[in-house]
């Protein structure tokens, strides 16, 4: 099999084309993705999103302890974003056959990570969760053209007298973060 140059390409594309990158992107300190099992059958699919030990601890990260678990729905072509808590970390939760981009920003001062954009696809055929701890500013989108839920497991429970809800403008890490990659 003979191997292709550049030169066999055509001459009007040649300075267009890229080579494509799976370097591993930056994460954020702290930030965790968690493997959640999916049994798939004849008729259907069993995810277990969380296992509690004796403590009522997650098995699955040790010293989170869930007091409130949570469901959002985000509509298509939402973006729901900026987002951050001083007193609680959680874990967010696409099922399989849906999809949302989680977009995490490390806001903390004095983080070795501090500054750093993360995008992680949620749902879309995989069964997986992501730990976000506090400080960490996270937010989602949805271009899947169906509605999206977001299952969240967080460690302190909401108070409407005193949220632990920050906001930041969806677009202060640039609107452009939030556009689909356009390969």
């Amino acid at each position: 099999m003979n191997t292709l140059t550049d030169d066999a390409i055509d001459q009007n594309l040649r300075d267009k084309v890229y080579e494509q990158d799976y370097s591993p992107k930056p994460t954020i300190d702290g930030v965790r993705i968690l493997t959640i099992r999916n049994f798939v059958g004849e008729n259907g699919d069993f995810s277990e999103l969380l296992r509690l030990n004796e403590n009522g601890e997650a098995e699955i990260l040790p010293g989170f302890k869930p007091r409130q678990i949570n469901r959002s729905k985000q509509y298509t072509k939402a973006i729901k974003a900026w987002h951050l808590h001083y007193k609680q970390d959680e874990i967010w939760y696409v099922p399989p056959d849906e999809h949302l981009l989680l977009g995490l920003w490390d806001v903390r001062e004095g983080s070795k990570t501090k500054g750093t954009l993360q995008k992680v696809p949620l749902g879309g055929g995989n069964s997986i969760a992501v730990y976000i701890p506090r400080g960490v500013a996270h937010g989602g989108a949805n271009f899947s053209g169906r509605k999206a839920n977001v299952y969240y497991f967080v460690n302190n429970q909401f108070n409407a007298d005193d949220p632990d809800e920050h906001r930041l403008p969806w677009d202060a890490a640039g609107a452009e973060f939030w556009d689909p990659p356009k390969e």
